[in-house]
């Protein structure tokens, strides 16, 4: 399939972070994030794609930790700044004599960026526990990615709204 019909089968939907993307699931079990008394559902999913019209992720963080499942197209690219400034590089894709990952576990509070480098698509799903809520979710900002980060900045600048 091309990424117009991935779209359309999957019931795809621009993401705010750039992509696509459709919520298959939502725990109907509830649970708390430390400090925060909403509660959340245990555990959510989507389906989430870059596409060669939309190839970036932007820079984000979530309070909740992410496992992102490869599924197929091109790989994508992950630049994930941990809360210590430490900046780690991973390719979610499927040709594991490259060093690529089928998965890959983002933890809660660090910021995350994915781009599609080559080809028409990449496409995964991500599981999220707590489940994910917008209000968890933080899209980085110029100032404070250039001020928390400084020595980032040159690598990671396009990755920011």
């Amino acid at each position: 399939m091309n990424k117009q019909q991935l779209i359309e089968k999957l019931s795809m939907e621009p993401h705010i972070e750039g992509g696509y993307f459709a919520r298959t699931y939502r725990s109907e079990l509830k649970t708390g994030i430390s400090s925060d008394a909403k509660p959340r559902c245990l555990l959510s999913s989507i389906f989430y794609m870059l596409t060669d019209d939309s190839p970036i992720g932007h820079l984000h963080k979530n309070k909740s930790d992410i496992i992102h499942y490869f599924h197929g197209g091109s790989p994508l690219t992950y630049f994930i700044i941990h809360p210590d400034g430490n900046l780690e590089r991973a390719v979610l894709g499927s040709d594991l004599d490259k060093g690529q990952q089928l998965q890959l576990i983002v933890r809660g509070g660090c910021w995350k960026a994915t781009e599609l480098e080559t080809g028409e698509f990449g496409l995964i799903s991500e599981a999220v526990a707590p489940g994910f809520e917008y209000e968890d979710m933080e899209l980085a900002e110029q100032r404070t990615i250039k001020n928390q980060f400084p020595h980032l900045w040159g690598r990671i600048s396009k990755y920011v709204r």
